[in-house]
């Protein structure tokens, strides 16, 4: 298996790890009292949920570029050290983006890591 592949699971792994993260996060705030089943249809839910759905959206955006690019890297088999090494800073890159949004309220915060993870993915 090409090496690049392992950041690109890395990522999937991201995102099915907020999947888990976010149905917890759920059947709790509902056990709590402080939300209901049928309000979550609705996009209404505790704030402290609200922001993990908000990262997972986030997973479908940027990184789908990501996953374009590596499959295009592998498919025309110029796969270089330096790739790799882009396609794992992207991906703690990307984790700490959804650290930072998950965690926290700090709104300057996520903009400047999500800027600096963006820039990257750009060279």
């Amino acid at each position: 298996m090409t090496p690049i592949l392992w950041p690109l699971l890395a990522q999937i792994g991201l995102t099915f790890v907020l999947y888990g993260w976010l149905t917890i996060a759920r059947t709790q705030a509902v056990t709590r009292g402080e939300a209901a089943y049928e309000r979550f249809a609705h996009g209404e839910e505790p704030h402290h949920v609200a922001r993990i759905t908000r990262n997972l959206a986030n997973q479908f955006e940027l990184p789908v570029i990501f996953y374009a690019l590596v499959v295009l890297l592998i498919a025309i088999r110029k796969v270089e050290t330096i790739d790799i090494a882009a396609a794992w800073l992207f991906v703690v890159g990307r984790v700490i983006h959804s650290l930072v949004q998950t965690l926290t309220d700090n709104v300057p915060l996520r903009g400047q890591v999500f800027l600096i993870n963006f820039a990257r993915s750009l060279f």
